[in-house]
């Protein structure tokens, strides 16, 4: 079983039907799916006609990394960062040097040029 798991992980189903002996537990193994089935009277057509589980599913394996569409898809996030000027002095160097391992001299330099009273 464990096998067959491991290849459905792999694989990404846009709809899994899991119907074992455990099918709860082995349900519960599965982390990329679009839709789960569990058990003998929860067939796929259940879920796209009666259940009222979602029916717009990630397809081509894109479950592995893509969710079915829900609200979330329909909602803008914006990220906001603010740093104090303590955190600022205690990180700069540390932002600085990672800039430069990625290869990015711009962003090391516009990190160094709002300077920082401890350098490194």
């Amino acid at each position: 079983m464990d096998r067959a798991i491991e290849a459905v992980n792999s694989l990404s189903p846009e709809h899994l039907e899991v119907i074992t002996k455990d099918a709860v537990d082995v349900s519960e193994k599965i982390r990329h799916a679009g839709a789960v089935f569990i058990g003998r009277y929860s067939s796929e057509p259940v879920g796209d006609y009666f259940a009222g589980t979602n029916h717009v599913l990630p397809t081509n394996s894109t479950a592995r990394f893509a969710s079915g569409l829900n609200v979330d898809d329909f909602i803008k996030r914006t990220n906001v960062v603010y740093y104090s000027e303590k955190t600022w002095e205690q990180n700069a160097p540390k932002i600085a040097r990672l800039a430069r391992m990625e290869g990015l001299e711009g962003h090391a330099r516009a990190v160094e040029s709002r300077g920082w009273s401890k350098g490194e």
